[in-house]
């Protein structure tokens, strides 16, 4: 793509501008592969003002290997509660406990012991092994791939798998050879804040002069939009059980099964952690939710007082998942097994999903029994 004076031209004003413009992030002030590690992991599609307070409440709990290994997993769950897309925490304590068994609790510097962690893939190995360790290996995600698909004006699904072997191949040919740490980490910052999916700062690029995508006059033509998998509209109902003292019932974390999980799949909607009563509905959320719990709680006698409060959105992917939660007055916490009984205002004490978290601030708004239609029976 780029070869001779040209190339260094283009390497010396990104670095520059890099080294000027870049970041004050948490785990740029660091070379510990741990702490790099737990930063890909979770930036992995989470935005960085998101990750940051997560990043330092994990790390002050889980401040080493041997600390994140050894913990349970629970706990682990419940730092990371908020971030979503929690298989990454689940992996990220398995890969933990394989370097303490394998590895005497030091990260990897083996490109081939790394890709062999759970959760590390070609780009996260490349970054951590690259910032910590200075290996020469060029990151590809899809930042960078955006960059690349732009400066040599690639059309096409770049995540085709020829046409993203192709911009790996070119990746590797613009990295730096003396600091490939500083840039990735500088690719990865012109993406993210300069040339961005929409609306890309051409007049703030250092290198907008070798980008045949502005030379075109179109720049974010490039890459061509892939087709967005069609949105699935899902509805649940859930049970906040409720006692004059403020205790509410949790049921356990769903236990993992063989077959793929539809869609509306509760366990998977929940993250598989702890989480209300909660049942996909077809057509009336009540008579649904009723023989749910006569099911969860097959020695109660009678129907529950069902009490409507304020509907909760939430997207996961590709899902847009509305529920209809229902508050319950009762004396006491019915007796479920694995299931706890705790304060509702302290649900945070366990590890719960993002949903679940959206569930329980309605159940605890003052305003949201009254601003909730109750649907139709």
């Amino acid at each position: 793509m780029l070869k001779g004076r040209d190339l260094a031209s283009f390497r010396k004003q990104l670095l520059d501008w890099f080294y000027q413009f870049r970041r004050d992030l948490p785990w740029r002030r660091t070379k510990d592969p741990y702490r790099i590690w737990i930063s890909e992991i979770m930036l992995q599609q989470t935005r960085v003002a998101a990750v940051i307070p997560y990043y330092e409440r994990f790390l002050a709990r889980f401040p080493d290997m041997r600390a994140l290994a050894e913990a349970p997993e629970e706990e682990v769950l419940r730092y990371w509660s908020g971030l979503g897309y929690y298989s990454r925490a689940r992996n990220l304590q398995k890969a933990a406990q394989l370097i303490v068994a394998h590895h005497a609790g030091e990260f990897p510097r083996e490109a081939t012991d790394v890709l062999a962690l759970p959760g590390i893939g070609n780009y996260t190995a490349a970054a951590i092994l690259s910032i910590a360790f200075g290996a020469k290996r060029a990151v590809l995600d899809g930042n960078v791939a955006r960059v690349l698909a732009r400066l040599g004006a690639i059309r096409g699904d770049l995540r085709e798998s020829r046409r993203w072997r192709a911009l790996q191949e070119t990746a590797g040919k613009l990295l730096v050879p003396e600091t490939p740490g500083d840039w990735n980490q500088a690719m990865m910052e012109l993406g993210a804040m300069v040339c961005m999916p929409r609306a890309p700062q051409c007049l703030l690029c250092p290198v907008a002069k070798f980008c045949r995508a502005r030379i075109s006059g179109d720049p974010e033509s490039f890459p061509e939009k892939r087709k967005n998998r069609e949105v699935v509209q899902i509805v649940l109902a859930a049970a906040v059980f409720f006692t004059p003292r403020g205790e509410t019932l949790f049921l356990p974390p769903p236990r993992k099964t063989q077959h793929k999980p539809a869609d509306d799949d509760v366990a998977t909607l929940v993250s598989r952690m702890w989480h209300f009563p909660t049942v996909a509905i077809r057509k009336n959320a009540y008579t649904e939710l009723e023989s749910f719990l006569a099911h969860l709680l097959p020695s109660r006698k009678g129907t529950l007082p069902l009490e409507p409060l304020k509907r909760v959105r939430h997207a996961v992917t590709y899902r847009n998942v509305t529920v209809l939660p229902f508050r319950i007055t009762v004396a006491k916490i019915p007796r479920v097994r694995g299931a706890r009984s705790i304060r509702l205002e302290d649900f945070s004490m366990l590890a719960v999903s993002n949903l679940t978290r959206k569930i329980a601030k309605a159940a605890l708004s003052p305003s949201s029994a009254a601003a909730s239609k109750p649907p139709k029976r």
